[in-house]
């Protein structure tokens, strides 16, 4: 049994088209399996909305995807409720549209021009008018994590100790110390993005995709089999092997 995996997409639509054509291919030769998006599909890239619109027409066509949540698409929803709202796992000095973040990015993407150079209120009501309706529920109803076979797939990582059953989302969809500094086996090979890095890495007990794609890295899809994992390249499988 194999699954694939893409990691944080951030805006960057182009990249994620070419990492299903990546997919696809693997596919053609090793045969059809689902496909896990570990989250973080808006912010900081350039169309937010065509990697939304592109996810979910896919899953509405029956596409075998599933698309799983990230702090980032939280904090989109959340801003379309209650432009105040301040995310538990975000810095108080914070906000959805500091630069840092990129929820500017993602606003312009449909349609609402420089949002973190204007008053709130306007640009809210603006966002909340051109943000459509299946949008705004296709994020809210993102599950925040996917077990298959010996992998469990998760936008940041999981609270070590704690039972699946009683993790708090916003550790799944933020943590990173303790969880990646935990050198014991969790049950299951944590699949994760969230904490960018230069290439996918296997630790034995994780393995982090999250290859910058917000920063001008690339997008890494990966095809895992039980424990082990291969990065998809253009050349075919390459093995990532723990370290």
């Amino acid at each position: 049994m194999h699954s694939y995996a893409i990691g944080d997409i951030h805006g960057h639509l182009d990249l994620l088209k070419a990492a299903h054509d990546l997919i696809a291919d693997d596919m053609a030769r090793h045969g059809a399996a689902p496909t896990i998006h570990v989250g973080d599909l808006v912010d900081r890239g350039p169309d937010s909305a065509g990697v939304i619109d592109y996810l979910r027409n896919g899953q509405m066509a029956g596409a075998d995807w599933i698309v799983l949540k990230g702090n980032h698409d939280r904090m989109f929803a959340d801003f379309l409720d209650d432009p105040r709202s301040q995310d538990p796992g975000l810095r108080a000095d914070l906000g959805y549209l500091n630069p840092k973040i990129g929820g500017g990015a993602t606003l312009g993407s449909y349609g609402v021009r420089n949002a973190a150079d204007r008053p709130l209120a306007p640009v809210h009501a603006e966002a909340v008018a051109a943000v459509p309706q299946g949008h705004r529920q296709f994020i809210r109803e993102l599950p925040v994590f996917h077990r298959r076979d010996q992998a469990l797939f998760v936008h940041a990582g999981i609270r070590p100790g704690v039972p699946l059953a009683d993790q708090e989302e916003t550790d799944l969809l933020w943590i990173r110390a303790p969880f990646l500094d935990a050198p014991q086996s969790h049950g299951a090979l944590v699949v994760h993005g969230h904490t960018a890095i230069d290439r996918p890495r296997h630790y034995g007990n994780r393995l982090n995709i999250d290859s910058g794609a917000a920063y001008g890295g690339p997008l890494t899809a990966v095809v895992i089999e039980g424990w082990e994992a291969w990065h998809l390249t253009t050349a075919g499988r390459s093995p990532v092997r723990p370290s």
